[in-house]
């Protein structure tokens, strides 16, 4: 009998199956991590495309390094329900984490994170994730962005956020955290720095620290924050964004020098003094907001002032002027 057939059958089948089992490029030990990532989300319909019988760096949310097949971006938007799973800590070439509109993620931040060594981007948004504002993520030293907004986190926001070397976007508003605002901010090293603090429970006095960072922009709103925050503007700033509205600021507005960069300013609801100072006709505004202050004087004319309408200026003492009704 001839069996020289069979043996050619049996030798492609071999083949094809070597060929198979190598053209997987996803590493194995990333991949026992994600289905275990899977299995503590109770395997949810978003992730059906995890599939243990296919290349993991063709799973959807997931991307793999060309070099290394390493996965090294995790991004998932909905669908999650549960606690963000410690095993995420155990994909140690991972650079960008994602987590975001999981209204049914809930729990604290798992401490695992700190064995990412490579992060640069972490966001949790848009969940319900609770606890603090974990202390430990002052260990995630290649990070240059940090959103942890729209949660349900509470507590005082950590000191120890500044000491990361490299960060240029923190974002926490919308949560509930209390107390003030940490001195340790105004020593930020990374350029062209985001701070967004808004719309939590904040209190006391914006530290004077503030003033020797150069911040891109900066949102403090809808917070309960008191006193002077004048410091925050200068000529040799190059900041093009200040929301402090809906707090208790107190200062002569007059006297502020403002940034040639600025375009949008908003300190609506404060306590706010003095009178609209003539180089705000000088700057190119996309958005203006000085209603409900203690404001007195005549409006300047010129530049972008007239544009912004009624409502950006109405409920002050003894302001007037287009584009007022009350002429001075």
């Amino acid at each position: 009998m001839d069996t020289r057939p069979f043996l050619i059958f049996t030798l492609l089948f071999s083949t094809i199956n070597i060929h198979s089992s190598h053209s997987e490029l996803c590493h194995p030990q990333d991949k026992k991590v994600l289905l275990q990532i899977k299995q503590a989300f109770n395997n949810p319909y978003v992730l059906t495309s995890w599939d243990p019988q296919s290349d993991c760096c063709k799973w959807y949310f997931l991307k793999c390094d060309g070099t290394t097949h390493r996965i090294n971006s995790l991004t998932i938007s909905g669908g999650l329900s549960g606690e963000i799973p410690p095993q995420i800590g155990d994909l140690p070439y991972l650079q960008t984490l994602v987590l975001i509109k999981h209204e049914n993620l809930r729990g604290p931040i798992p401490p695992t994170l700190t064995k990412l060594k490579n992060l640069t981007y972490l966001t949790i948004s848009w969940t319900n994730v609770s606890g603090p504002v974990p202390q430990f993520l002052s260990q995630l030293k290649t990070l240059l962005s940090l959103d942890l907004s729209f949660n349900s986190l509470a507590g005082p926001v950590p000191h120890s956020l500044s000491q990361l070397p490299n960060l240029n976007s923190l974002h926490l508003e919308r949560n509930k955290l209390t107390g003030p605002i940490p001195d340790s901010f105004g020593e930020f090293r990374g350029d062209d720095f985001y701070l967004y603090l808004s719309h939590n429970q904040l209190s006391g006095k914006i530290p004077a620290s503030l003033g020797k960072k150069d911040f891109a922009a900066v949102d403090l709103s809808r917070n309960e924050l008191e006193g002077d925050a004048s410091f925050l503007f200068g000529t040799r700033k190059t900041t093009r964004g200040v929301d402090l509205s809906r707090n208790y600021l107190e200062f002569d507005l007059w006297k502020v020098e403002f940034p040639r960069s600025l375009r949008w300013l908003d300190l609506n609801h404060n306590k706010i003094t003095g009178s609209i100072p003539v180089g705000l006709t000088e700057l190119k505004l996309q958005k203006l907001n000085v209603s409900y202050n203690r404001l007195c004087g005549k409006i300047p004319v010129g530049g972008e002032l007239q544009r912004f309408g009624y409502s950006a200026y109405f409920e002050n003492w003894c302001l007037c002027g287009a584009p007022l009704v009350k002429s001075c």
